[in-house]
């Protein structure tokens, strides 16, 4: 990696509500890849422009697996192990999504639909006989994610609180211990070879069950791989929907024109929906880093071999190339594909699913809480800090 005097530390923490940071939008106007210092291990290449962010997604000479080893830049004291479907290259990659894929089909989730209306209804009564004003983050933006992941995966629902835990501390964007992350990694494994014991004594119809059948009737993965798979539904399957929710439900209600506009016209809804997944700013972190496996030519340099890159889609997704007056939410727009959830082999297997629960958490507020306000002035709302994940950490709403 080639040193320099001038890259900054990277992530770029300091920015507010939904506004990106100062540094994110100087490195995107640069007109190509910029350098950055990561908190272990040095320096690596930032993409923050749409088109250069596509293309170390897509393209086969930049590898997840190659930046799993000790010596790559990264924000965890702990080296990444590859042994999730997150951290490996075609074709294992490719073997392990259609694994898991069969879950997240279009007609599954379209059959999912109406359980998630009903849990999203049945928040919203609880949150109605409790009277104004609530915290919409903890009543409606956190469980209905959680619920559903639980029922997938055939989680019980009095186990969500300790499973929480474990996805708040590895989201901390503080500086864990390589002894701290281990413990919390330890925690999650013993957990699931529980339930992976109990589905081989008692199977049931849930994706856990899927997957043990796929172990021990097919082959088809290895213990380790099960384990990570299990690991990566549950921790990953909630928490960036809840932070969708409270963030999206936030910008709605301090423009009172988008409200109206939706409760006016609701099957504008999938629209506004795809356009609040482009806006909304969701990570805070520095997402999953890639390896050079050859000299790859961008706009004015070239990332060697052996290099690393990280992207921003965030900073994609506000791209004034892509996106025209990409800082300003608009309903009439008609963009280029957002980068919300990724883009190429790695794009995130449950964007379906977390798009169609966006949709009926916003859906249900509309319906039975039209008058839906905030309850404190929008500087006011406390906000994640320190984390991977951004979003309001508690959403005081009135009607």
């Amino acid at each position: 990696m080639r040193p320099t005097d001038q890259a900054p530390d990277y992530p770029f923490l300091d920015y507010a509500e939904l506004r990106l940071s100062p540094r994110l939008d100087e490195a995107r106007r640069s007109g190509t890849l910029t350098r950055v210092r990561l908190p272990y291990a040095g320096e690596a290449w930032l993409a923050t422009r749409y088109r250069d962010v596509r293309k170390v997604l897509t393209d086969p000479r930049f590898s997840r697996a190659a930046a799993t080893g000790p010596d790559v830049p990264r924000q965890t004291a702990a080296p990444t192990v590859a042994t999730t479907i997150m951290d490996v290259d075609r074709p294992e990659h490719s073997r392990l999504r259609r694994l898991v894929a069969v879950a997240f089909t279009e007609r599954r989730i379209d059959g999912l639909r109406p359980y998630v209306r009903e849990v999203a209804d049945r928040l919203v009564d609880d949150l109605l006989r409790q009277g104004s004003p609530v915290d919409l983050t903890q009543g409606l933006a956190l469980p209905l994610p959680m619920t559903v992941i639980c029922r997938m995966l055939g989680v019980p629902l009095a186990d969500r609180a300790e499973f929480r835990r474990w996805t708040e501390s590895l989201a901390a964007l503080r500086k864990v211990t390589a002894e701290e992350f281990r413990e919390i990694v330890d925690a999650v494994d013993a957990y699931l070879r529980e339930l992976i014991r109990q589905r081989r004594e008692q199977p049931t119809d849930d994706l856990l069950s899927a997957l043990v059948e796929a172990r021990d009737a097919g082959s088809r993965l290895t213990e380790r791989e099960l384990l990570a798979f299990g690991a990566t539904l549950l921790v990953n399957g909630f928490e960036t929907v809840a932070g969708h929710i409270a963030s999206s439900t936030y910008l709605l209600l301090t423009r009172p024109d988008l409200w109206a506009t939706l409760r006016a016209e609701p099957e504008r809804l999938p629209t506004v929906v795809e356009e609040l997944l482009r806006f909304v700013p969701l990570s805070g972190g520095t997402g999953l880093g890639r390896v050079a496996t050859e000299d790859v030519p961008f706009d004015g340099v070239t990332v060697r071999a052996g290099e690393a890159v990280f992207v921003s889609t965030i900073s994609a997704n506000r791209d004034e190339e892509a996106f025209p007056d990409a800082d300003t939410f608009r309903l009439d727009r008609d963009p280029e594909p957002h980068l919300a959830f990724g883009w190429g082999p790695h794009r995130c297997l449950g964007a379906r699913l977390a798009t169609m629960e966006l949709q009926e958490a916003i859906r249900v507020l509309l319906d039975r809480v039209p008058t839906l306000r905030l309850a404190v002035p929008p500087g006011s709302v406390s906000w994640k800090t320190g984390t991977v994940l951004r979003g309001p950490r508690e959403l005081p709403v009135t009607w």
